[in-house]
């Protein structure tokens, strides 16, 4: 028995999940995948060099989406996955993470009555203001199965109603990914950018909370700035930072002394987070990545998901309040580990797990 899957991915984090289950996939040697890449993020250096680091099927669609307000984003998705959906007619409908391309996924499946397989489900950062809290929240209570990373995954779900056979505790692809990169993880970038193992920080601002405040921006490359006068700073620039800086002589000057870099690839990205002293960032892959490579972070935000790694102490949260805060909270960061032995993301066999599971409900379905 063969089933086929239709899986919607369109933003950097979710190229790495996806590679993660395509090879479970076509291991499995029982599923047909047709992937979509909706286009959300589309230029080079966001997307393409993934999926050919990553061995990522070519995706049989690029919807071509491009940027734009969520309304209009969301609903330029919309339209062009329902036409992939009536074409294709998948058994499945999987969906990653908590972006818009995630949101339309799940709603254009739910409508046409194909199945929804959520991975990285019960995330809650319970923040109704962060668009990625929304659409998290209507992709599981439209899912029929919610593939959870973490037991605090499970409670989250619980709380809402969500519960029973429908939730399955796969452990986080991330942390499969992460093994993956392995030895591919090289330290020409680290020769590259002149760079002392264990004697920068590194770090990653990307969040519409973040970039578009104009204090917490100036907060966050003040702080970081700070830091730079001790430790150098490598900052890979996320274009919508890119553009914002371009547009704002105050930001720009504060982010001088920092070494600003374009995007980079899965693998330079796993070499830069592993030699790092710390990582500052608002990304939650990220967060993720430097427990996995064993580097104390600090989270810019409010609130993580990852509450674990708050609980364990490997994360501290320093919401961007001020460049002193800022500071303050990574260079005392700088050289702390947290609790060792724990294993709050599964053993590294998500991708198989989750393979398991669509064959085995798609057999009783």
């Amino acid at each position: 028995m063969t089933i086929k899957v239709l899986s919607v991915v369109g933003a950097r984090p979710q190229f790495i999940k996806a590679a993660v289950v395509s090879r479970a996939f076509m291991e499995s040697g029982a599923i047909s995948e047709v992937m979509v890449h909706t286009g959300q993020h589309y230029d080079e250096g966001m997307s393409d060099i993934f999926f050919e680091e990553l061995a990522i099927p070519v995706p049989a669609y690029n919807l071509a989406v491009g940027s734009g307000g969520h309304g209009a984003q969301t609903g330029r998705m919309l339209e062009k996955i329902e036409e992939v959906i009536k074409r294709e007619r998948p058994d499945w409908m999987l969906v990653y993470g908590d972006t818009n391309s995630t949101l339309a996924g799940a709603l254009a499946a739910s409508k046409l009555h194909v199945p929804v397989a959520h991975v990285e489900a019960g995330l809650r950062s319970f923040n109704k203001k962060m668009p990625e809290e929304q659409n998290r929240i209507v992709a599981d209570h439209l899912s029929d199965l919610l593939l959870t990373p973490t037991q605090t995954a499970n409670r989250n779900l619980a709380r809402e109603g969500i519960g029973g056979d429908r939730v399955i505790l796969v452990g986080d692809v991330m942390y499969d990914a992460s093994l993956f990169a392995g030895d591919n993880a090289g330290g020409d970038l680290i020769d590259r950018l002149g760079l002392v193992p264990d004697r920068f920080i590194l770090s990653t601002v990307h969040r519409a909370e973040n970039t578009d405040d104009p204090a917490r921006l100036a907060a966050i490359l003040g702080g970081l700035s700070s830091v730079a006068d001790k430790l150098p700073v490598v900052l890979p620039l996320h274009p919508r930072t890119r553009n914002i800086l371009a547009g704002n002589a105050e930001l720009e000057a504060l982010a001088a002394k920092l070494t600003l870099i374009d995007p980079v690839g899965y693998f330079d990205m796993a070499a830069l987070e592993a030699n790092a002293a710390l990582i500052a960032t608002d990304s939650g892959g990220v967060q993720k990545e430097a427990y996995f490579h064993g580097k104390p972070c600090v989270t810019l935000r409010d609130e993580t998901e990852w509450v674990e790694l708050v609980e364990l102490g490997w994360n501290r949260l320093q919401p961007p309040k001020s460049a002193e805060a800022v500071a303050e909270a990574i260079l005392s960061t700088v050289g702390k580990k947290g609790k060792s032995g724990e294993r709050p993301y599964g053993d590294g066999d998500a991708g198989k797990r989750i393979a398991d599971v669509l064959m085995r409900h798609a057999r009783v379905s």
